[in-house]
């Protein structure tokens, strides 16, 4: 009896030393995945969502040694009725409004601050979008129709393979992914875990088999297109999207702070919502696709390709938003009425005829509403129509 005693001291000495090793070599790791678990909380939401470098994999995306390009102040504008309403019911954390151009609102609500670097979630698609149209003017990328395995060999034979790089940009890849925030076991969730435990994204993206409808013929939201389409401009450089991201967009905006990109484990960029940036900032890249990519006497974006991306084109149901490559209409849009969007309530509406910009960042826990998501139309069009 004793030596069974000693034996199972022993086993049990042993296996705690086994968990304690264990949990050291997998510290990081299992910090991340508890702060995927914890990320959408209601008491630590709006700290979290401007400190996610606190929690996961992060790469700065460097501003170059160029200087700040201002942003001009402007009137201060009145704003709408219910205005201070919508900030509580939709649970702002801030609001940057330009008008021609110049600063004529800013505010920031849930103890947040205008150096905070807040999370775009799928605003960053925009960011992506606009990356793509520079190098396809350079040439890197031949065509919009060349299919994507030219440049990202590893998704042959995967759900991707026979997809064009518009159709990427289109979201009409017909890939089945399931983007259920609130189902733990979708594919939306199985890819923060991923994300969150330092694996690879690449490997992710070429793991996916199964499709719904032909390439073009349907289309569907499906965020990890977005991630093929920085494979895509990977493969076609040589190059990181957070290298490239650098030289092209950021540097040339002057932007107040560095931003940087959540990463995978290999420090690939978590492209389709990992972009981080001031709400000022933000801002500032609304203002150069107002202004067609032109941006203190440098064209940023090529021209062409901010119209063609902002306008409607991809095959979208006519009860749907519409959609163009990576850039979201309203249904009933006015001339030239476009916006970035993310979950939890990231805006930055565009609306050129009025020269109105409006970033706009939230924790907003109702996103998917409808109605909700129609009240903030309505709002950016009441302040662009009071100004």
């Amino acid at each position: 009896m004793r030596k069974l005693l000693k034996w199972v001291l022993r086993l049990t000495l042993a296996l705690a030393l086994a968990a304690l090793v264990v949990g050291v070599w997998k510290r990081d790791e299992i910090s991340r995945l508890m702060a995927v678990n914890s990320l959408f909380l209601p008491d630590r939401i709006a700290r979290n969502f401007s400190h996610m470098d606190q929690a996961f994999l992060h790469s700065p995306i460097s501003r170059g040694t160029g200087t700040i390009v201002p942003l001009p102040a402007g009137a201060s504008i009145g704003l709408p009725d219910g205005f201070e309403q919508f900030v509580r019911d939709r649970r702002v954390t801030s609001v940057v409004v330009l008008k021609d151009g110049k600063l004529v609102h800013e505010s920031y609500h849930l103890d947040t601050k205008p150096e905070d670097l807040r999370i775009s979630w799928s605003m960053a698609k925009s960011y992506l979008s606009a990356l793509t149209g520079v190098l396809l003017a350079e040439g890197v990328i031949a065509s919009l129709d060349d299919p994507v395995i030219r440049y990202a060999p590893a998704l042959t034979g995967s759900a991707y393979d026979g997809t064009t790089i518009r159709h990427v940009l289109n979201m009409a890849t017909g890939v089945t992914f399931d983007e259920d925030y609130t189902d733990k076991n979708s594919d939306i969730n199985r890819m923060g875990r991923v994300l969150a435990l330092g694996a690879q994204m690449d490997a992710f993206a070429a793991g996916l088999t199964e499709t719904f409808a032909a390439p073009g013929t349907q289309w569907q939201y499906v965020s990890i297109d977005t991630h093929v389409l920085g494979m895509v401009l990977r493969g076609a450089t040589g190059r990181t999207v957070i290298d490239l991201m650098s030289e092209k967009i950021i540097a040339p905006l002057g932007v107040e702070q560095e931003p940087y990109y959540l990463t995978d484990g290999t420090g690939v960029a978590f492209v389709l919502g990992g972009f981080n940036g001031t709400t000022r900032d933000y801002a500032r890249f609304g203002q150069m696709f107002l202004q067609h990519g032109q941006w203190h006497d440098q064209q940023v974006v090529p021209e062409a390709w901010v119209i063609a991306s902002t306008t409607a084109s991809a095959p979208t149901a006519p009860d749907q938003y519409g959609y163009g490559y990576q850039w979201w209409m309203p249904r009933d849009a006015r001339p030239r009425e476009y916006m970035g969007r993310g979950i939890y309530g990231q805006y930055l509406y565009i609306n050129e005829r009025q020269g109105i910009v409006i970033a706009l960042t939230a924790v907003d826990p109702q996103f998917r509403d409808k109605a909700v998501q129609r009240s903030h139309i309505e709002m950016f069009r009441a302040i662009a129509d009071g100004t």
